[in-house]
């Protein structure tokens, strides 16, 4: 910041002035958003006494020595913002979904680190992932088969829950299990990858929260549901995964409203391009994209044409080069829903998340949409729009 020594270099001070108060302002909410800092009243009192502040120096002191204290008054707000009030860990008990990768995985380890009493719910039992949850994590970690497609196994894990819980209660529900699909145009997409998605993305948490929240209400616990960006924002490609995560999404915003009455929190997790296991194995996209193609109509499949359908493939393969592998701000934010006094009612962990929830809810959707075009991996155009572009030129 370049300080000036009287008024007449200070250009226009009203000016000056606005443009620290609005810099300053977004590193304090930025790092409010950081350090989960509950935003109470008191913190919305403590902005109005800063823009007070800044109106006394305008008016009593040099511009120079006034933009000096009101940017040592804002420097003190961001580095000495109060910590969220945090409840203990005292060996509370939470399910996790999904828990044989990815966030899932990851998350397990980091709750039995802390003194959690875990329930890692996995889709196979015997895999790689729960065995090394078996091997690495302590004895108040149990491993428990959960398909959340399957009725009778979420019924199963709730017996060997309250079974094994005795006399404790459950604290939070994590659900966490999700898949991805294959990430295509919303015409090109099958039906049956669609009903997939709302199935293993939004009806499984349905079901769980529903089979488990008796538990929960007895602890007056919390819910955790991990959504995604797309289910708040739209993004292309992503018709049948956005759809059932922006029905997760609102199924939450609904649950936070309804059992607020019994003492129960409920928070959706909105993480932006974190490197996980969600997009599948080769062998899983060549499965997709084989039955993608096997469904599509002939006149759609000749008006898309070979290369495009083709380019779809790079698609899930650029996914892992624009997203980042430390999952630690996923961990924390979760870790905040489950413990805080206050916690959120939406989590946007991730650098990128803001930027894309911004540019969506307050510019023009025209803008919008042409942001989103440019980041779009398939430099293709299908063919039939291809061919009407040439026709155009030679005429």
């Amino acid at each position: 910041m370049i300080m000036v020594t009287n008024l007449s270099e200070a250009g226009n001070p009203p000016l000056i002035y606005l443009g620290v108060m609005l810099a300053f302002g977004v590193v304090i909410l930025y790092r409010a958003k950081q350090k989960h800092v509950e935003k109470e009243i008191s913190f919305y009192w403590g902005l109005v006494l800063l823009f007070l502040l800044e109106i006394l120096c305008f008016a009593t002191l040099q511009t120079s020595l006034g933009l000096l204290i009101f940017s040592l008054a804002c420097l003190l707000c961001c580095f000495y913002l109060p910590a969220p009030a945090m409840l203990p860990v005292d060996r509370k008990a939470v399910l996790i979904t999904g828990s044989d990768t990815g966030i899932g995985h990851k998350l397990a380890k980091y709750l039995d680190d802390l003194g959690f009493v875990v329930f890692a719910g996995v889709l196979n039992e015997e895999g790689l992932g729960a065995e090394e949850l078996r091997k690495t994590c302590s004895e108040r970690l149990s491993v428990l088969q959960l398909d959340i497609t399957s009725s009778q196994q979420i019924q199963e894990a709730f017996l060997e829950v309250k079974k094994k819980l005795g006399n404790a209660d459950l604290w939070g529900i994590i659900n966490n299990a999700g898949i991805l699909g294959f990430p295509a145009d919303a015409e090109l997409l099958p039906m049956n990858s669609y009903k997939q998605c709302m199935e293993v993305n939004f009806f499984g948490p349905v079901e769980v929260s529903k089979t488990f929240l008796p538990l929960l209400r007895k602890s007056k616990g919390r819910i955790i549901n991990i959504s995604s960006m797309a289910g708040g924002i739209p993004m292309p490609k992503f018709a049948a995964y956005g759809a059932s995560k922006a029905a997760l999404s609102m199924f939450s915003g609904v649950l936070r409203q309804e059992l607020s009455k019994w003492g129960i929190k409920v928070a959706v997790v909105h993480p932006s391009g974190f490197r996980t296991s969600i997009q599948g194995t080769p062998e899983q996209w060549k499965k997709l994209e084989e039955n993608l193609l096997e469904k599509l109509p002939d006149d759609v499949k000749k008006d898309y044409g070979e290369k495009y359908l083709f380019a779809l493939k790079n698609f899930l393969s650029c996914i892992p080069n624009v997203s980042t592998p430390d999952l630690s701000p996923v961990l924390q934010d979760i870790l905040h829903a489950l413990l805080a006094k206050r916690p959120h009612g939406l989590y946007s962990p991730g650098k990128n998340a803001y930027k894309y929830q911004l540019i969506f809810h307050y510019f023009p959707l025209w803008f919008y949409d042409c942001f989103m075009s440019r980041l779009e991996p398939v430099p293709v155009a299908p063919k039939a729009l291809e061919a009407a572009e040439t026709r155009d030129k030679n005429s």
